[in-house]
């Protein structure tokens, strides 16, 4: 009993320190919901999800979505028993699509985390110490930026040698710069308001000023970019797996799918067409949710 009363002293205590943030939380829900386009977003997203994490469960071959061959029907077009058509192995073009669905997902998923995680703490270190650290931190920055980020993962991932793994791990590496240098910019211009100094005033430490006082308070502009950036994460994966350093047979992924594909157009357009269409379903949903997410959390967006 005692417990719970110390549990709802505790969330009585946060809700009323942050009563403005929830209600400000509480406006942006309601406009977003009031954007159409996000809306959709949203749904495209949580039928993603769903298909993702249940997809293996009702796709009609699941065995197809390893290394099988049924060379009596490949390169069938769609049809009842083939919705998607099949590839040069026999295999169903629709179970390995549903199935790169989740590789794809958590690909992304990782590599926003990753590389967000990364350039938060150095954007966060840079802009609250200044001086020499954050010049470090920001020339360091300005030299990933320097280079194309796909170009350098290519080359990370061609080191490692090819595989989805690898693959991630290549574009988490490049993908830190940007959020470092956002979140940079927005401590900098909240480090001096009076809840930082009343923070200093009453001996919190450093660590705990960055990250209890300063960091949540960036949080809307790291939402709008994360959301954006996940279809291009989505998007960056598919160009390795297109070039062949991604994922490798027998693991289905859209960019190999397509890859592979491209090899028997026109005659089997739909090996490329439906892995294409549910790639540009990804990026297209998440893309206009983080435009809801910017119309929605920045002030300097919202109309």
């Amino acid at each position: 009993m005692s417990v719970a009363v110390e549990a709802r002293g505790w969330w009585g205590r946060w809700r009323a320190e942050n009563q403005g943030l929830i209600e400000e939380w509480r406006r942006s829900l309601y406009r977003f919901r009031q954007s159409r386009l996000s809306v959709l977003g949203v749904a495209i997203i949580i039928f993603l999800l769903f298909v993702a994490f249940t997809g293996r469960y009702w796709v009609p071959y699941p065995d197809d979505a390893g290394f099988t061959t049924h060379v009596e029907i490949r390169l069938q077009g769609p049809s009842r028993d083939n919705l998607f058509g099949t590839d040069e192995y026999g295999r169903d073009v629709f179970t390995r699509t549903v199935w790169a669905t989740q590789t794809s997902l958590i690909a992304g998923t990782v590599i926003v985390l990753v590389g967000g995680f990364i350039g938060i703490i150095l954007g966060g270190i840079a802009g609250y110490f200044g001086g020499r650290v954050s010049e470090v931190i920001m020339r360091l920055t300005d030299i990933m930026l320097a280079m194309p980020g796909i170009f350098l993962a290519l080359a990370i991932t061609a080191a490692l040698g090819p595989s989805i793994l690898h693959a991630m791990l290549a574009l988490s590496i490049t993908w830190w710069p940007g959020y470092c240098r956002l979140v940079q910019a927005q401590v900098l211009s909240v480090r001096e308001e009076d809840y930082v100094e009343a923070a200093r005033g009453i001996g919190a430490s450093r660590p705990r000023i960055i990250f209890n006082h300063i960091l949540p308070n960036c949080l809307s502009a790291i939402m709008v970019k994360a959301s954006m950036d996940f279809g291009f994460a989505v998007l960056s994966l598919a160009a390795l797996g297109f070039i062949g350093v991604g994922a490798q047979p027998p693991v289905p992924e859209w960019g190999a799918m397509i890859s592979k594909g491209r090899e028997f157009l026109p005659y089997g357009w739909w090996y490329s067409t439906f892995p294409g269409i549910a790639m540009f379903l990804t990026v297209f949903g998440f893309n206009i949710l983080g435009d809801g997410f910017r119309d929605v959390l920045d002030p300097r967006a919202r109309r």
